[in-house]
Parts: structure tokens; sequence; C-alpha cells
């Protein structure tokens, strides 16, 4: 008898402080010349992005980024700093998405899969859930981290392993990324750009064999070739530094037909939903092309990016709420993240009535 493992649900939360404004207004004066700084805010009009979420409020001081922190144009925070912020504030997020979910007492779960690539601790977020849940200390926890913006769909892929091999499982899966904790003092255009999409967020998700949300069919993993340089996420002196180059819409328009190719031979090409990782407008546009979408197609998408930004591995996630509460009775469908590699992760699922 073959088992199944569900998505039952999925809930979001993004913490309280709109900064998107702020960073535009604020980022530009890092920018040694005027030409770049006009670029950089013409970029930003076109990036289709009104709101990204921080943990930490705006300041009202031009020179400064956030509200009693060192993010201002006389020095920033160290790495040391920033884990201390994301330990701070990481909890009280994650339950915030937590509470969204309305777990009941039958749906405890027995196990707990964090990813997160933008904060680090340990006695860790896994087992602050733990606690604050009240759970049995013996439930299974697994973090899976640095994995960037695709980690959810590799989160996803062990809790659907785990539920077949144990019907009794349940599993909440938390992702969490505060990305704006990590903007960096530099004179750097292209560097800025990155930074100009990424925004906090955090998704929590309920996955068992209860026939009840989405059924997960199967995964498929991709490394696109000759790209590995392309996004890279390493730990600095002053916060984690990214490298998003813009050859990645390039690489993933070009890649993304190979990959498409292989799970059409393994799942078919029936699909009707697609929640395609909102990492920014010109990724939306390569993924678009590729797979040959409507412009409809990718809508919810697009409108996690406007109203959320690039939350890293959490907003595929907001993408798939979206996704999967648009179906109109059973209907199949296909997530799919982009991160380090360059990997185009997939999942097909398929709504039920």
């Amino acid at each position: 008898m073959t088992r199944h493992a569900y998505l039952n649900r999925i809930a979001t939360a993004v913490p309280q402080h709109d900064v998107h404004a702020k960073f535009m207004d604020f980022v530009p004066r890092m920018l040694s010349d005027e030409r770049r700084r006009r670029l950089l805010q013409r970029m930003g009009e076109r990036a289709q992005i009104d709101h990204r979420y921080s943990v930490l409020a705006p300041h009202a001081d031009p020179d400064q980024m956030y509200v009693g922190e060192q993010f201002g144009l006389g020095g920033f925070a160290d790495t040391a700093t920033r884990m201390a912020i994301f330990q701070r504030h990481a909890p009280d997020l994650a339950m915030q998405a937590i509470g969204r979910l309305a777990l009941t007492a039958s749906e405890m779960p027995t196990h707990v899969v964090v990813t997160t690539c933008t904060g680090q601790y340990a006695p860790g977020l896994d087992i602050d859930i733990v606690r604050r849940l009240n759970l049995d200390t013996a439930v299974e926890r697994t973090v899976i981290g640095f994995m960037g913006c695709y980690a959810a769909i590799n989160g996803l892929k062990l809790a659907h392993h785990v539920v077949r091999s144990d019907p009794t499982a349940r599993v909440l899966m938390l992702n969490l990324e505060t990305c704006t904790l990590h903007l960096q003092h530099i004179d750097d255009l292209e560097a800025l750009l990155s930074f100009m999409v990424f925004a906090d967020g955090c998704a929590a998700s309920l996955i068992s064999a209860e026939p009840a949300g989405g059924r997960i069919e199967g995964f498929h993993s991709g490394i696109l070739p000759q790209s590995e340089e392309q996004i890279l996420w390493q730990v600095g002196q002053n916060g984690f530094d990214i490298r998003l180059s813009g050859a990645v819409p390039g690489s993933i328009g070009r890649g993304l037909p190979g990959v498409m190719a292989n799970v059409r031979q393994r799942f078919g090409d029936e699909f009707r939903l697609w929640a395609v990782h909102p990492g920014g407008r010109t990724i939306l546009d390569a993924a678009e092309e590729a797979l040959e979408l409507d412009r409809s197609a990718l809508a919810g998408s697009r409108e996690v990016l406007r109203r959320y930004g690039n939350m890293s591995s959490a907003a595929i996630m907001f993408a798939l709420q979206d996704a999967i509460e648009r179906a109109s009775g059973p209907e199949r469908g296909v997530a799919m993240a982009f991160g380090p590699g360059l990997t185009a992760e997939t999942m097909v699922f398929e709504t039920l009535a």
C-alpha cells in the first residue's frame, strides 16, 4: 500500500515594521557616485515591490536605518550583534506564524523542522519552539541551515519522507528568515540592489498523513550548469555577505526548460497551479518565459513579491499558500524555488476537493 504525505495547512507572518520606503531613502547615501544613486532608485521603482518588513523599526534620522541598533552611515553592527538580534526576535515571529496555524490538540507535532539561513544560535529556534508549545521533549527536531531560498522545499522533502515512513507522524515545518539584518555598509551597486529585494518573514506548515490540503506527489532537484558563482551567501565580519549576480535570471531562463522536461517525464504535464519563488521581478519574468506560462500563472508569486519582498526560504511557502487557496477542487501544481548552486528545487502537488 502506497503511503502519502499531505501539506495540510500553511500559515504566514511578517514583522510589524515596513522598512521598504526607508531603505530606498537611506541606502543610496552609501553610494559615492550620483549616477549610481539615481540608477538604484530607478531600479527600485521597477522592482514591483511596495512593502518589505523587518524585525527592526525604521529610524527617523536620515543617516540611520534602524532604531536602537548600529545600522547608520557612521558604522554597522558586527555579525555577533546581528545574531543576538536574530535570537531576540526569531522566537516571537515563529510563534506568530504557528499561532495562525491553529494546531488542535490532536495535531501537536511529533517532529519539528526549521529552515533558516539568516540566523544561528544554540540551543536554537527548534528548542525554543518545543518549549513555547510545551511539546514532549522527545519530539524529533531537525534544523536545515544555510541552503538559501530553496530550503523550504528541502524541508518538505524531509517531512514527506518522515510521514511516509511513519503515518502517525505530524511534522511542523517552520521557515523563518530575518534577511534585513544583513544589510551591509558597502559602496557597491550590485550588492545594494540585492539587498533591495530581501525582507523578513515566517511560514509555518503542518504535514501529515491526514488527507487534507494538498497531496505531495514528489520532488525534483536540478543544479543549473555554469552558475555556481552567481549566488553566494557567506558569513562575514559584519553580517552575512551575499552575492546575487545579475546573471541569475538568464541562467534560470536557460536552465528551467531542462528541469521541467525531467519533471514532466516523471510526473506528467497537467499542471494548473504554479508557485514560483518570488526572488525578484526579473527572476519571475525569466521563469514565466522559460516555462511558457500565461501571464496570470504567476500572479500569486508576483503579489507576494509586491506585498512582502523576497523572504528567502519563507517566500515560496507564501506563494504556495496562495496557489493552494486559489484551487477550485482537485488541481495539480508545481512549486519551485531557486538558490545557491545555482539550484532549482521543485515539488509536485495535488490539491484535494
